[in-house]
C-alpha cells in the first residue's frame, strides 16, 4: 500500500513542530531545561505560545521530542517493510532495537539532558505509549486482523516492554555529591547495553507473536 505524500497543511504542521522541536532543544542545552519556558521555545521557533500549546503540552516533551521525533511511525514503517517470510517478532524486536539505538548528534545532546532531569525522564518514557497505535495498524495488516484486537493487545505489550527496559537503562544509582548538581533526580549513566535490554523485555512476547501467526490464514 503507498501512502500518499503529506498535503501542504501537513507539511505546514510538520516544519513547526520541528521548528519547536530544534528551538526547545537549543534553548536547553544552552541555558538548561529548568531555565526554558514555553514562552522562549515558541518565540524562538517564530509562534505564539498558544500554537505551541497545540503542539506539546509541556517545555519537557518538546526537548524529549527531539531524540522521539515520528520514531513510532518509523518503528511501524520498519516492520512494514521487513520481508513477509520474517517471523513478526522478530521484524518488531530488530526494528524497535534500530529505532532506540541509531541516533545522530541531536538525539545525543537530548539523551544527555534526559539524563540529568527527573522530569525529562519521565516525559522520554511516556513517548512509549506512541508506539502502540502505529505499530497496531502494521501488525493487524500482518495477521490479516480485521477487528485487530489482537494486533492492539500485541502492541500495547511491545510499548509497556520498550517502557520497562528503558526504564531499567535509566534507573537512578543513588549516586550524590557531584550529580547533586544536576537538580532534581541527580544525573543518571545509562546502564548496560539498551539494545539488550530491549531484547530481553522483548523475548517474552515471542510466544503471543508465533501463536498468533500460526492463526494467521494462508
Amino acid at each position: 500500500m503507498t501512502t500518499p505524500p503529506p498535503g501542504l497543511r501537513e507539511r505546514k504542521k510538520q516544519a513547526t513542530r520541528e521548528a519547536l522541536r530544534q528551538a526547545a532543544l537549543r534553548l536547553a542545552v544552552e541555558r538548561g531545561p529548568d531555565q526554558v519556558r514555553v514562552e522562549d521555545i515558541a518565540e524562538a521557533a517564530g509562534v505564539s505560545p498558544r500554537t505551541y500549546n497545540n503542539y506539546f503540552a509541556s517545555r519537557e516533551q518538546a526537548i524529549v521530542s527531539a531524540v522521539t521525533a515520528d520514531r513510532e511511525a518509523r518503528i511501524a514503517a520498519a516492520v512494514a517493510a521487513r520481508p513477509a517470510g520474517v517471523r513478526l517478532a522478530d521484524a518488531v524486536t530488530e526494528a524497535v532495537v534500530e529505532q532506540y539505538t541509531n541516533t545522530g548528534e541531536r538525539e545525543h545532546q537530548a539523551l544527555v539532558l534526559i539524563t540529568t532531569r527527573t522530569t525529562l525522564r519521565d516525559a522520554f518514557l511516556d513517548t512509549t505509549a506512541d508506539i502502540e497505535h502505529p505499530l497496531a495498524s502494521v501488525i493487524a495488516e500482518r495477521l490479516g486482523d480485521a477487528e485487530a484486537h489482537t494486533a492492539r493487545v500485541l502492541a500495547a505489550s511491545v510499548a509497556a516492554a520498550v517502557r520497562i527496559a528503558l526504564a531499567s537503562w535509566l534507573r537512578p544509582t543513588g549516586n550524590t555529591g557531584a550529580n547533586e548538581s544536576f537538580g532534581a533526580g541527580g544525573l543518571v549513566v545509562p546502564s548496560g547495553s539498551l539494545p539488550d535490554q530491549l531484547r530481553v523485555t522483548l523475548a517474552p512476547l515471542a510466544p503471543a507473536f508465533d501463536a498468533a501467526e500460526r492463526r494467521t490464514p494462508p
